[in-house]
């Protein structure tokens, strides 16, 4: 996620449209990550059913559950930020609420903290996805070369 630790501390600084545009990043980038769990879902299963192997195939079963975990973590946590950045729009009327903004922020800086957190998962994630699609694709080799 590109909101970095130094960018949450000063949440508190931030005005409304720095928020949006916070939120609107946020939004984009876990859209992008949801695209790209089904891009690695469908290559862990392209890369498993040419192999007999039994450990592989476990590895790659768990593997592909944590895919489908993540993609059920992500959703709600989609539907989060944009209410979110829906609620951005009672802060910009001309209604002053006590409190109002305070309250956004908070909801704020947990929801981007929420947000890094995922997306610090899905890179592990992603590392042992790439790691285990290497060893397939290695496996296959040995297979097609002659001795």
């Amino acid at each position: 996620m590109h909101v970095n630790r130094t960018h949450i501390r000063y949440i508190e600084w931030r005005d409304p449209q720095g928020l949006n545009e916070d939120t609107t990043e946020c939004i984009s980038q876990l859209q992008f990550i949801n695209d790209e769990l089904d891009f690695l879902g469908e290559l862990i299963k392209e890369h498993t059913i040419q192999l007999k192997a039994r450990d592989i195939f476990e590895k790659s079963k768990t593997i592909f559950d944590k895919v489908i975990l993540l993609q059920k973590e992500l959703k709600p946590l989609i539907a989060q930020v944009e209410i979110h950045r829906n609620g951005l729009q009672t802060l910009m009327d001309d209604i002053d609420l006590p409190d109002e903004l305070q309250d956004y922020k908070t909801e704020h800086y947990k929801l981007m903290f929420e947000s890094i957190g995922f997306n610090s998962k899905f890179k592990k994630l992603k590392k042992e996805i790439f790691a285990l699609v290497s060893s397939i694709m290695k496996l296959n080799k040995k297979k097609r070369l002659p001795n």
